[in-house]
């Protein structure tokens, strides 16, 4: 109907084109002689978004259940809104918080004709343009029907026998408790029995990686600690215990000389984990493989990958760019068959002796068990990073691919998450919008670790699986309210590359809305605002073709520590202490160990500099992180962090803890005050102050602030270089419009404000250079956002001294109707209906507006009297319940509306006399879906596999206004 945005894309193309291609500007942005035409190519780009820039999707393929047809309708309407690409992903429906109906059942995954489907698409987005990727199963914990139990992922088991020795023993070991009849040995462990009345080792099964612990990327530093000791505990002093191994008879009789005395005898082996396929399509049920296991990584490969990487011929690695795995959601494995010797090679002793600490037992005393245990889980997360997410990559790359698995939680596998993702080539996490299932930030929001990985490696690309959402109504999402303000605040986290979550392949036979995922933000073109969705896309578009181009600004890098499960939290947690004012970086101990020091900045692998190095505050650091520390202060570098005051590793053994506690001693002192500074060599170790007031107090001005705002959380940014520009993207998080005296961490540069929703770039006529900092009042609309450029130099004519960057809009006139109203009869509306004032669609007698779903279209005129010195908007107010409106005033398209307070200019359009204004509103599926309840499928008028529950309520719909004409003085 309304076509300005599509239009308006197509008249610069060609131009935004020549520019991003030209010579010197290749994106990257270290290169200075490229910068400004990078700053040229980027505000045409911006004005008018190119497809390169554009979201990505996970692209269900709902149980198989796919046609050619509906392929190709899907990647050409992908390609109609500016995608840049989409990930395949096939799945099922069906979960233990489900179900809802399982679409039938398609060819299966991998098989001749799923692989004929897969190649349609690659030859589809070749001819379109798009770029793919491949989730590289059906579901997600990787495995499938083909994967055999010596594959499958493994965990420790045990029996317990007491013998009584002085003669040769004949005894049977019962075998340990296992999984699928399937058992193997470890070992066999004899020691001296005794009897102690002790607390047991604390968290037993999640510090022995035996399961994921509960919640979302929670604090795990606890399980570094445990009961306090007592003198005598033990089950068994290392040097007792006796391998017995190779007296273990084929049919588990024991054979052995035993000493005299009672004896504790341990059969130690491993049995398959219960883990299994989630939420695959039906045919493609089956084990998890082994992830600390290069051999099952490459069997399944070998099986399920290879020939869909060699059928795609030369599409794969220009078409097909990356591979995917989902989150690690199979709990915990701690075995593998080469397990003993790699822990061995790893921590430099032996294994099998300290295996009776994961049966309970304590070995030595509680510290020294307690820290076997904990090279244990570090031991696991060392071979998932190395034995399969390194062979993926390396796999991946032998096609010219690259991965972007979901690696690093947010569930509390044993893992390291930021290492995981020194592997990927796009650093993928997620996050969600409000649901019952995450209502709160702290278990929303999980990209910080993502993008912190990706700074520190160096890698461009941060994407997240977005909008997710569990248990709550389907549909139900009005895009400025509930998908924006969550999507600008992982962009403050580092985000750029949003994939929707989710886009589902639904062929024309499943009917509308067509087959559904069960949990997630559906983005298809079977939702009623697909067609009017362009300025949303464009929005996101603008964002990332920023964002992407940037080099990420941060003071503080935060070291989190060594211990498994170890996952970055969210910005607000604020671990590292730089809030408000500042922004960090998280990195992991492969990266601190390779840190360097230049002009007393602290750089790490992927070129960037911090002014501070924040240590954790639970005290315990491993021997080579705390020798890093001292070389990178000696060496000029700022160390911000308390005295470490544990070695929690078995590590280098007893010297180890001696050198360890040396260190400390020497760095920090014996007795350190609460607070203190210590100058060694060139650099300068401090403790007891948070990282933003160290900064404050060393004279560093705040990065940003909102100058007199109580709650500095209330807005969020980011701040990026790009060449020898300034960028900060902030973000307002509140349902008000607000006006923010925005201090920038720039001097000397003019300040230009780019306006992501409508493309609009202006350069600031109010603002101030004060103290090192650049304050620019800033309006913001409720969950409003704005990119502040700082380019160029300041003008000697432009000096800021206007009161306002956000003149005041003044309200002269409401459209108060009548409207007419004109609905689609095919979705069970009257065609037209009388309006006499704004009203809900859901208050309307007549059952066919009160459950209509789609569009509709409002008209009225009004009389207007127009100067000539003043330019006029149309603010539309509340527009319910996808919150898209499209206006048209006396014939003339002017544009969509998807963010409050639906506001547009109309001043080339309005005239004086009699005028005709056309609003277009769309609702979401939710009203129609509701209406058709209960009803037999030949009463309704909707078809969808999802079932509609009884507690979901009618949604407030319609244009409800007021409809207002506003003015304010016309710009020179």
């Amino acid at each position: 109907m309304l076509k300005l945005q599509s239009m308006k894309k197509i008249s610069v193309y060609l131009l935004s084109l020549l520019f991003f291609f030209s010579p010197g500007c290749n994106g990257t942005a270290d290169d200075a002689s490229g910068a400004n035409d990078t700053y040229a190519s980027l505000k045409v780009n911006f004005n008018a978004p190119v497809a390169a820039n554009g979201p990505r999707c996970w692209w269900w393929w709902l149980n198989s259940n796919v046609t050619k047809e509906a392929i190709t309708r899907d990647l050409e309407a992908m390609h109609d809104k500016g995608f840049s690409g989409a990930m395949i992903f096939d799945a099922g429906t069906e979960l233990w918080w489900g179900p809802d109906d399982n679409p039938p059942n398609g060819p299966v995954f991998s098989g001749p004709e799923w692989t004929e489907l897969y190649l349609h698409a690659l030859r589809e987005a070749k001819r379109l343009g798009l770029k793919l990727g491949l989730s590289i199963q059906s579901g997600w914990n990787l495995g499938g029907p083909g994967v055999t139990l010596e594959e499958k992922a493994k965990q420790i088991t045990w029996s317990e026998t007491t013998v009584s020795g002085g003669a040769h023993l004949t005894q049977q070991l019962p075998v340990p408790a296992s999984n699928y009849d399937y058992y193997r040995d470890i070992c066999v462990l004899a020691y001296p029995s005794r009897q102690t009345d002790r607390e047991p080792i604390s968290h037993l099964t999640a510090k022995s990686g035996a399961r994921e612990l509960g919640g979302s990327a929670p604090d795990c530093r606890f399980l570094l600690n445990d009961h306090p000791s007592v003198e005598g505990e033990y089950d068994a002093q290392l040097e007792d215990i006796i391998d017995v191994t190779t007296h273990l008879q084929p049919d588990g009789t024991l054979q052995w000389d035993a000493p005299a005395g009672n004896w504790t005898i341990l059969r130690i082996g491993y049995t398959p984990t219960l883990a299994h396929v989630a939420t695959s399509s039906d045919n493609w049920k089956g084990h998890v493989i082994d992830y600390l296991s290069s051999e099952a990584f490459e069997n399944y490969w070998n099986r399920n990958v290879e020939h869909l990487l060699q059928k795609a011929g030369p599409m794969t690695g220009t078409v097909l760019k990356q591979l995917e795995t989902d989150s690690w959601e199979c709990g915990g494995m701690n075995w593998s068959t080469h397990f003993a010797e790699e822990f061995d090679q790893y921590n430099g002793y032996s294994i099998i002796k300290y295996l009776p600490v994961v049966a309970g037992k304590i070995i030595e005393n509680r510290e020294t068990s307690n820290a076997f245990l904990a090279d244990l889980r570090k031991t696991i997360a060392h071979l998932v990073s190395e034995n399969h997410y390194r062979v993926f990559a390396e796999h991946a790359a032998k096609h010219n691919l690259g991965i972007q698995p979901e690696s690093a939680g947010p569930h509390t596998a044993p893992l390291d998450g930021i290492t995981n993702y020194s592997h990927s080539d796009i650093v993928m996490s997620e996050f969600w919008i409000p649901s019952p299932h995450r209502p709160y930030p702290e278990n929303r929001f999980f990209v910080k670790q993502a993008a912190s990985a990706a700074h520190i490696y160096g890698k461009q690309f941060v994407g997240a699986e977005s909008f997710t959402s569990l248990r709550k109504p389907h549909w139900a999402d009005e895009l400025w309210h509930d998908l924006k303000p969550s999507m600008d605040y992982e962009f403050c986290e580092g985000l750029n590359m949003i994939f929707f979550h989710t886009f589902t392949c639904s062929p024309k036979e499943m009917g509308i809305p067509g087959q559904e995922y069960f949990a997630g933000t559906h983005v298809n073109p079977q939702v009623t605002w697909w067609d009017h969705s362009d300025p949303f896309m464009d929005y996101i578009n603008r964002v990332q073709s920023v964002l992407q181009q940037g080099k990420f600004v941060a003071d503080v890098l935060f070291y989190y520590g060594d211990h498994v499960p170890n996952i970055a939290v969210y910005k607000g947690f604020n671990r590292a202490g730089a809030l408000p004012g500042y922004d960090y970086d998280v990195t992991n101990e492969e990266v601190l160990l390779q840190l360097v020091v230049e002009d007393g900045m602290v750089v790490v692998p992927g070129g960037l500099k911090y002014r501070l190095l924040v240590l954790p505050d639970h005290r315990v650091l491993s021997l080579a992180a705390l020798e890093k520390v001292g070389q990178l202060v000696k060496q000029g570098a700022t160390v911000l962090g308390p005295k470490p005051e544990r070695l929690v590793s078995l590590v280098g053994g007893q010297g180890a803890q001696t050198r360890f506690h040396e260190m400390a001693d020497a760095l920090w002192g014996k007795v350190p005050g609460e607070t203190g500074t210590q100058h060694i060599g060139k650099g300068m170790l401090a403790w007891g102050v948070t990282s933003s007031d160290f900064l404050q107090n060393e004279g560093i001005p705040f990065d940003f602030e909102v100058i007199g705002h109580t709650n500095q959380s209330d807005f969020q940014y980011i701040h990026y270089t790009i060449g020898d520009a300034d960028v900060y993207f902030v973000s307002n998080q509140a349902n008000e419009p607000r006006t923010a005296a925005c201090a920038f961490r720039v001097t000397g540069r003019e300040p230009e404000l780019w306006d992501p929703v409508t493309g609009d770039i202006t350069t600031a006529s109010a603002f101030q250079q004060e103290e090192g900092r650049t304050v620019v009042p800033i309006r913001f609309d409720p969950f409003g956002s704005v990119l502040v450029w700082f380019q160029k130099s300041i003008p000697r004519e432009a000096r800021g001294k206007a009161a306002s960057n956000s003149p005041d809009f003044n309200r002269i006139k409401e459209v108060v109707g009548p409207w007419k109203v004109q609905f689609d009869p095919e979705w069970g509306a009257p065609g037209e209906v009388f309006f006499p004032t704004l009203t809900d669609w859901t208050d309307h007698p007549e059952e066919g507006v009160k459950f209509y779903s789609g569009e509709a279209s409002y008209s009225s005129t009004f009389d207007f009297a127009r100067k000539q010195d003043k330019r006029y908007w149309l603010q539309l107010n509340r527009v319910k319940d996808a919150g898209i409106a499209a206006v048209r005033l006396n014939g003339h398209d002017l544009g969509i509306l998807w963010t409050q307070p639906f506001r547009i200019e109309i001043t080339d359009a309005l005239l004086s006399g009699s005028n005709e204004l056309e609003v277009v509103v769309v609702n979401t599926w939710q009203n129609r879906l509701i209406g058709d309840r209960g009803k037999p499928q030949e009463e309704r008028y909707t078809t969808t596999n999802i079932r509609i529950r009884d507690d979901w309520h009618l949604r407030e719909s319609g244009l409800l206004g007021p409809v207002e004409i506003l003015e304010r003085q016309a710009r020179n």
